[in-house]
Formats: C-alpha cells, sequence, structure tokens
C-alpha cells in the first residue's frame, strides 16, 4: 500500500523533503529556547538586585529573540511547504485513480459502483490528504520534539527527566489498543458512505419520476435510513477514538504533578549544598515535560486521523492497483481492413464463476457493407452479443473476428474508432451541440456535423433551436426529448466514418417515419459500412439484408423478413402482435408479448 501511495510523490518530493526539514529546525529552536530561559532565570535568581549582571540578561535576550525569529521563519516554511506537498500528493492521487478508471474493461466498471468510486475519489482522498499533512509535518515534529526536550531534560533534571520515559509506553499501549479496536469500524463506515452517495444519485438521476409519482416522503425516509446508518457506525468509531484525549489528559497532568512535588522536594532538600537544585532548572524541566506530553498529544491526534485514513488508503489503491482485463497485443493491428464480422463457436459469460453462458455456441458470418437486423425478447443477449465486437468484453470461448483478424490481435483505440457504437442508453454530456457531435470526430467541420445531422434526421430540429449547432446541452441532455438525444447520438456516430456501425435499439424512441428515413438514408449514404441495429419493432429491421433471431443467448433463426415470417415462430408472432393485433384473423400475441 506504501509502495502504490508513494508513487503519487512525484514532483512533490521536494516540498515533501524540506517541510520536515524545517519542521526540525523549528523544534530544535523551540527545545534551546527554554534552555536558555533557565540560564537567564538563574542569571536573575539571586539574593540581590545589585548582584545582576545586565550585559548576560540582555545577551540571553537577544539570543531569545534571535531564536524566536528564526523558529518562526522556520515553522512558516514548514507550513507552506507541507499544504503544497499535502495538496499536490491528493491531486496526484485523484488524477492516477481516474486516468486509471479511464482505462477500466466493462468488467473491471462492473466490480465497482459509481457511488462508492465517487466516494473514493472526494472522501476517501479527503483523508488521505489530510493524513499525508500530519504525517509530513506533526508526525514528523512530535518524535523530534520528544527525543530533543527528552535529552534536554536529562540535560537540566538529571534523574528527574525519567518520569517523563516512564509514562511512554503506558501511552503507545493505550494507543495500539484504541487502534486495534478502532480500524474494523472504519472497515464498516466506508462502505456506509458509498450507499449514502447512491441513494443521493439515484434520487438525482430519477428526481422527475420521483415527483411524477410523488414519491419525495419516502425517499426522505430512505435517506434518512440511509444517512442514520451512517451516523451510527460513525459514532462507534468516533466514540472509541474519543479516549485519546482523556487518557493523554490523564497522564499529562499526573505527570506534571510528580515533577512538581518531586522538584519541590529537591529543591528544599538540596538547599545549602555545594551543588543545589535551582528554581530555573525546575521551572524549565516542567516546560520539556509539557512540550514532551504536547508532543505525544498531537501525535494521538495524528494517530486517529492515521486510523481513519487506513481504511480510505486501502479502497484506492483497490483502484490504482486495478488492472484492466483488457489489454492490447505485444504486436497489435492498427489498421482494420473492412466491416466483416464472424462469430466462432463463441460463447461467453460475464463472470468466470458464473454458473451458466449468457451467449452460447454463436456461429455467425456477417459480410462488409451489409445490414444485419437483431430481435429478441428482453434478457436474450442482444446486447451482450454486440459488445463482443467492439471488444468492450472478451469472449469466455471462440473467437469474434472484424476485417478477419481476431478483435483481440487488434489495437483497442483503432478498433473501437471503426467500430461505432450507439448505446442503448444515450448519453449527452454538458456543452453545446457542436462539442457533443466532436466527440465523433473532434477535427470535423461544420459541414460534416451538418451533413451527419442530416443523415441521423437531427438537422430539422437542430435549426429550430435559436442557437442552433450552438445550442447549449444540459448535464444528461434534460433539455432535449429522447428522440432527439438518440439522433444526436447517432450522428455523433456517424463522424467516426466507421466501418462498422452498431445501433443497439438506438430509435425506440424515434417515431416509425423518422425511424424509416434515418435507414433510408443510411442504405443511400453509408452502404459500405457494415449496419447492425438491434431494435424491438420489427419495422426497424424488416428491410435488413438478413435478421438474427435470438433466443435465451442461441440464435434461434437467421434469415429475411420473408423468410422469417414463414420459418420462425418467435419472429412471426412477433411480427403480427406488433402489425396485425388489431385484427381479429391475426395469430395470438401473447407470444410476441414475451419476446419483444
Amino acid at each position: 500500500m506504501l509502495k502504490t501511495l508513494s508513487k503519487c510523490i512525484r514532483e512533490y518530493k521536494t516540498a515533501s523533503i524540506l517541510s520536515p526539514v524545517f519542521v526540525t529546525c523549528e523544534v530544535v529552536l523551540e527545545c534551546l529556547i527554554p534552555f536558555i530561559i533557565a540560564q537567564l532565570v538563574n542569571v536573575i535568581d539571586v539574593a540581590s538586585p545589585d548582584l545582576i549582571e545586565m550585559g548576560q540578561v540582555w545577551m540571553y535576550g537577544g539570543i531569545l529573540v534571535a531564536m524566536a525569529i528564526v523558529s518562526l521563519v522556520a515553522g512558516a516554511l514548514a507550513g507552506a511547504f507541507c499544504a503544497r506537498a499535502s495538496a499536490g500528493f491528493a491531486k496526484n492521487v485523484r488524477k492516477d485513480m481516474f486516468y486509471n478508471i479511464q482505462t477500466f474493461s466493462f468488467e473491471n466498471i462492473d466490480k465497482f459502483s459509481t457511488p462508492s468510486l465517487v466516494t473514493r475519489m472526494t472522501t476517501d482522498v479527503w483523508n488521505l490528504q489530510m493524513a499525508y499533512m500530519m504525517i509530513v509535518r506533526i508526525a514528523v515534529r512530535c518524535p523530534v520534539m520528544i527525543v530533543f526536550s527528552a535529552v534536554m531534560a536529562f540535560v537540566l533534571g538529571g534523574n528527574l527527566a525519567w518520569i517523563f520515559l516512564a509514562i511512554i509506553p503506558v501511552l503507545v499501549i493505550a494507543l495500539m489498543f484504541i487502534m486495534w479496536k478502532a480500524l474494523p469500524l472504519f472497515r464498516k463506515l466506508f462502505p456506509k458512505y458509498d450507499d449514502m452517495n447512491e441513494s443521493v444519485q439515484e434520487n438525482i438521476n430519477a428526481i422527475r419520476v420521483v415527483k411524477s409519482y410523488v414519491r419525495e416522503d419516502y425517499e426522505k425516509e430512505k435517506f434518512g435510513r440511509t444517512s442514520g446508518g451512517l451516523c451510527k457506525e460513525f459514532t462507534k468509531a468516533e466514540r472509541l477514538l474519543a479516549w485519546n484525549s482523556p487518557i493523554m489528559q490523564f497522564c499529562f497532568y499526573g505527570v506534571i504533578c510528580a515533577v512538581l512535588y518531586i522538584g519541590a522536594y529537591f529543591i528544599i532538600g538540596s538547599a545549602g549544598s555545594a551543588d543545589p537544585v535551582r528554581t530555573g532548572e525546575v521551572s524549565q524541566l516542567i516546560v520539556y515535560g509539557m512540550q514532551i506530553l504536547s508532543s505525544l498529544m498531537m501525535f494521538s491526534m495524528v494517530f486517529a486521523m492515521i486510523v481513519m485514513s487506513l481504511e480510505s488508503a486501502r479502497r484506492i489503491c483497490e483502484i490504482l492497483n486495478e488492472k484492466s482485463t483488457l489489454d492490447n497485443p505485444a504486436n497489435p493491428i492498427y489498421d482494420v481492413p473492412d466491416g466483416s464480422i464472424d462469430f466462432e463457436n463463441v460463447s461467453f459469460k460475464y463472470a468466470s464463476n458464473a454458473e451458466k453462458n449468457v451467449l452460447e455456441d454463436i456461429n455467425l458470418h456477417i459480410r462488409s457493407g451489409e445490414t444485419i437486423g437483431i430481435i429478441g425478447g428482453t434478457g436474450s443477449s442482444k446486447t451482450s452479443l454486440v459488445n463482443l465486437i467492439s471488444r468492450l468484453y472478451d469472449v469466455t470461448e471462440g473467437s469474434v473476428k472484424v476485417g478477419g483478424h481476431d478483435v483481440r490481435e487488434y489495437d483497442l483505440e483503432t478498433l473501437r474508432n471503426q467500430v461505432a457504437v450507439v448505446l442503448q442508453k444515450n448519453v449527452l454530456f454538458s456543452g453545446t451541440i457542436k462539442e457533443n457531435l466532436r466527440w465523433g470526430n473532434k477535427d470535423a467541420t461544420d459541414e460534416q456535423l451538418v451533413e451527419a445531422c442530416k443523415l441521423a434526421q437531427a438537422d430539422d430540429f437542430i435549426q429550430g433551436f435559436p442557437d442552433k449547432y450552438d445550442t447549449y446541452i444540459e448535464q444528461g441532455g434534460t433539455n432535449v426529448s429522447g428522440g432527439q438525444k438518440q439522433r444526436l447520438c447517432i450522428a455523433r456516430a456517424l463522424l467516426k466514418n466507421p466501418k462498422v456501425l452498431i445501433l443497439d435499439d438506438s430509435t425506440s424512441a424515434v417515431d416509425t417515419h423518422t425511424d424509416a428515413l434515418i435507414r433510408k438514408a443510411f442504405r443511400e449514404n453509408i452502404s459500405s459500412t457494415t449496419k447492425i441495429i438491434i431494435a424491438q419493432r420489427i419495422s426497424s429491421v424488416e428491410d435488413a439484408d438478413r435478421i438474427i433471431v435470438l433466443e435465451s443467448g442461441k440464435i434461434n433463426g437467421i434469415g429475411t423478413h420473408e423468410e422469417l415470417l414463414k420459418t420462425n415462430k418467435i419472429y412471426s408472432e412477433v411480427y403480427y402482435s406488433q402489425v396485425k393485433g388489431s385484427d381479429e384473423t391475426a395469430q395470438p400475441a401473447q407470444g410476441g408479448e414475451g419476446n419483444e
């Protein structure tokens, strides 16, 4: 874990080193100041004011002022470098996490929920930043202060200084016990943060549904339970850590009382002797003792923060150490010859320990430029089938070939640039229509944008906006309709000029007339591109060169619209339920309902 996180320090190594250096300088001066004060007190602590040497008083006073100024400057520099180091470290952690997430395959992403990833990049990184800040400054300051103060205490007080060291093992044992008890509690705590973020995200994403069903009170109650669970677990952990303070206070005041009592005894007992214990020495011994104990108290705060951050560090390292299940081959292919697709004895399941495959024994050849329709009931694995073409997942058995080469032989970026997918869940990003379209081709001209939108039947409604192609799209595309969003996503995919275009039920919100215009534009303008259309409506695929009927992850039938009407029961039932459901002579629709 330390090795993984230490890689995130990078350009902030200098600041991370200079902060402890200046802290050490500050601490050394703070430890020397009481020693100088003791000498000054001893100069003043004489029987007669006439015997006070003012030259020594001014000398010690000047030394104290100079040391205080240098200590102040060193402390300020230590704080500045500490802030730079901790903030920079946190920045690098977030960047490394985000960059690594971008490399994840769908299989990797399935392991971590979106709320969990958000929590890890916010709350967990913040905990780690606070811990790092304390480590490079306070965690350095405390042991250095304890060591130097102990040395000076022995110089001034001799055997009396053993009182301070005797209490350290007690505190260490107490702190280790607290950590041993607290770590399991924090391990339970952070999943609660994930649950709370999930509740918030779900509510905000579905706020229109919540309001339309007047379920605000239910959502409040659900959030209250989640938030209450987090509060309960956090209270348990904090209650345990809260023992730090009373234990430290008890030891602190107990030791001070012991030093005062024993010191006073030594002062009185040594009066008149050749080497008396002087007031300045005992008073500064108490100062050193307070420095030792206050350092231990600060260290307990660092300890509490580190205990909290250990689980955060573990969760962050899970993301940083996660490797994509999809990697480029050693010598990848950087050119896709054509849009032909071959499925050879393909079987697929999402998890290696799954009991059965979602796709079973798929054998299929699609010619370059061919238009293929795919239809099947919900859960028939239509999307799973096309996800294998752009290598969003790898097959479990068999192979998928594009352009005559196994997709695992291609450079991933090259393959996905030539296999454009309009996903079932259309996503637009906040920004103008132009900016969204240029996700397909960042160098596309305005003329190319218009041409793609005309093919996708999006130009007409875009021209109706006051700002036309400069119209701002809200986050998630909430200010455009479902059909408009789908057409913009299709235009975005067309701008990639792909060899394979996959439409995954991406015209479901478009009326049948517009759907027909889109398909006509495809036939007339991008005939060389292989087109795969997944649809629930027969009308969306009936003019395809071939139609594939899927059922339970297996190919149930392949053929043209007319052939399947005659030979495939599932297809004919869906057709009659959709097209002739109102006709008394139509075939029963119940089978079609099950396969929509």
